[in-house]
Order: structure tokens, then sequence, then C-alpha cells
């Protein structure tokens, strides 16, 4: 797991008109807090911070370095801007090595299901309890030739050594399901589309069959042509 090294400084003004100057600045607002200390009300490198989310995820350990001094923190809340999706304030919990703490890790599908099924995600992450400095940045699921009506539950879950399982084991992480049929898709649309009062129009084919203005001509009776002929010769 890589640290992340990030020069913090002090907060000394606070209000909405004090964060907008510090965003302007290319920092952001932020909070330290844990074992027990003060909380610290402080700014981080806008850029640097996330580099490290983007980097390690929402579990990277970060080095905040403050006034010269070192502490192990990670991120517990992170408030984002709606629309430029940019950071506008940061909650982080100090941490120190050795110390257990829970966090929730994102599961990463690898590998191809078998033929004709497809993957039924429940679970996006699994909550573990971990040493704060070897928390992974994911958990890996291999899918490899899994066919329907099988299921991986979180207790099926490879983790990390030393780390300890908080979600329910018996929680269905992926399921496997069956490829629906074209004959299925077509059977599904059409209640649907019953449902909805959705009439279908009749193929083109089947309106040439059923018109009107078409004329078959009838057979000649080829008996009465005969007699006229002898009627005629006669």
């Amino acid at each position: 797991m890589a640290d992340y090294r990030l020069e913090a400084e002090t907060r000394t003004e606070f209000g909405k008109g004090s964060a907008r100057r510090t965003r302007r600045e290319g920092r952001i607002p932020a909070v330290l807090y844990g074992h027990g200390q003060d909380v610290v009300h402080l700014s981080l490198p806008a850029r640097e911070f996330a580099a490290a989310l983007r980097n390690g995820g929402t579990n990277a350990l970060l080095t905040v370095v403050l006034d010269g001094k070192e502490q192990l923190a990670l991120t517990k809340a992170v408030q984002r801007d709606p629309l430029k999706r940019t950071h506008e304030h940061v909650d982080l919990l100090v941490v120190r090595r050795g110390e257990k703490t829970t966090v929730e890790v994102p599961i990463v599908i690898v590998g191809d299901v078998a033929p004709d099924t497809i993957t039924n995600q429940q679970l996006n992450t699994v909550q573990i309890e971990a040493d704060a400095t070897k928390l992974p940045d994911n958990i890996e699921v291999d899918v490899q030739g899994r066919s329907a009506g099988q299921g991986i539950t979180a207790g099926d879950l490879v983790l990390p050594k030393g780390s300890t399982l908080i979600t329910d084991p018996e929680a269905l992480v992926i399921g496997f399901l069956g490829a629906p049929t074209a004959e299925a898709l077509e059977a599904e649309l059409e209640e649907l589309e019953a449902e909805a009062g959705i009439e279908r129009e009749e193929s083109g084919e089947a309106e040439e069959g059923a018109g009107t203005g078409d004329v078959v001509p009838e057979p000649q009776d080829q008996g009465s042509g005969e007699s006229m002929d002898s009627a005629g010769n006669s």
C-alpha cells in the first residue's frame, strides 16, 4: 500500500468566505481528528490530494505534515462540488501503525464467465478490519468459468493476510444468471408493449397477403372451351 505525503497548513479563518479563498489558492479545507486529540483545522494541496485518491483509492494512507510534524491519516469523508466534482472539504482520521481500523474495500471482478452467463454484482464493496497501514486498495474476485446458478458470497472472498471480514459472510457479492435468449427478449418486449397499450403493426408480408386490391385470375374451364370449339366448328 502506497504512502502519500501531503504538506498541510494550519487554518485560522473559518466560514464560507475563508473556504472559498482557500480553494482559490489551490488548497482544500480539512479537519484532522482522532486518538483523543483536539480537532485540527488545516488545508491540503488540492492536486496532491486528488492524485492520492486517484492512485490509492479512498483508503490511501496519507502522511500529513503539519508544522514539521508527521501524522498518519485516512480519509473518512469527502465533500465534492456536485457539478465540477472538485473536492470542497475533507475529514481525516489519525491512525497509528499496528492498530486496526474498519474500512469499505471495493470489489474488482476479474476473469471471464462461462458462455451464455452474465454476472449480477450485488455488492460493490465489503467491510473489513485490517491494519491501518496495510489496507488493500481492492479485493479481486475471480469469476473465470462461473456459470448460471452459482454465486459468490462475502465469506468466499480471499482477504489479505491479517484482515477480518465485517460484512455478513452469507451476503451475496456476485450472482450468475443465464443470458436471456432472443425468444425470451421478444416475449418480454411484447408483454411490456401490451402493458403500455402499444399495438404492433403487422408485417409487410401479412399486409400484402390480406390486401383487397389483389386480383387472382380464375382458372379457365378447359371442358367449356372444347364445347365452344365444337359448337363453333359445327
